[in-house]
């Protein structure tokens, strides 16, 4: 009995294979929170105290991260595929009059989904039209005695996992 105990663990454990590497056929796990394997990326060269996290490459389409600052707007726009697109504003976030916002909007029917001091995500919604579904987030980042507004680009198609997956991309740099 003791040998078929430790014969089923072991079968178990190789049917499972390693659940936080690649797959067995070789490909990339396709866990929505696997750690990028990439290293931060400073954005101290474009003026800002945070770190990148750059996305596995499987979920931007095996592109890098495209980062660029605009002047018109004083954003920083940081893309990589279709499903990774986020802005960063210095400024001072405030979620209770985006969420005013939200309320006020005769357009769109907005849903919050998760609202904490730092971050609000939600849902827009046309109601004439449901393939019209749109997810974005908002969010607080404070780095030192500034604070940052990130959020996601404007009009492009997001998913859960998406926003999920931007929330934790943008980090405050540590004190050296």
């Amino acid at each position: 009995m003791k040998h078929s105990t430790t014969l089923f663990a072991m079968a178990l454990l190789v049917a499972c294979g390693d659940v936080t590497g690649p797959a067995a056929d070789g490909n990339p796990a396709t866990d929505s929170t696997a750690a990028a394997t990439l290293p931060p990326i400073d954005l101290a060269g474009h003026g800002l105290p945070l770190l990148l996290t750059p996305l596995d490459k499987q979920f931007t389409e095996g592109q890098e991260p495209a980062i660029v600052w605009k002047d018109e707007t004083g954003t920083l726009e940081v893309k990589a595929g279709d499903h990774f697109g986020l802005v960063i504003t210095e400024e001072p976030g405030d979620i209770p009059r985006l969420k005013a916002t939200l309320d006020r909007d005769l357009l769109r029917k907005n849903t919050v989904l998760t609202e904490t001091p730092e971050l609000l995500t939600y849902r827009s919604e046309f109601p004439d039209d449901a393939t019209l579904v749109f997810m974005h987030f908002y969010q607080v980042v404070k780095a030192g005695d500034r604070t940052f507004v990130v959020q996601d680009i404007d009009g492009q198609p997001f998913n859960q996992q998406d926003i999920e997956r931007m929330v934790v991309a943008i980090s405050p740099k540590p004190p050296a």
